[in-house]
């Protein structure tokens, strides 16, 4: 068994920049030997229940996280003069 895991995952929930499937991604850190993985998609966190269950299922230790991104003022507000 590896001592190392990825920390920094995106799937096909990852508008643009992942591709791999929930389970496809816990199977092959199975097959590495790798103790467990990080999903942490753009923004959103709809696969991981999938993502959850298909890491038990190849006996890898789940690690639910998010890739998000913070403003100073919220979303709505844009500030054009720095000043």
């Amino acid at each position: 068994m590896s001592d190392f895991c990825h920390l920094h995952v995106h799937s096909e929930y990852s508008l643009l920049d992942g591709l791999g499937r929930t389970a496809d991604l816990a199977k092959e850190a199975a097959r590495l030997g790798q103790p467990a993985l990080a999903l942490t998609d753009h923004g959103v966190m709809h696969g991981v229940i999938e993502f959850f269950r298909n890491c038990k299922k190849n006996g890898v230790k789940p690690i639910i996280g998010v890739e998000a991104y913070m403003t100073m003022h919220g979303r709505g507000m844009v500030d054009r003069d720095p000043n």
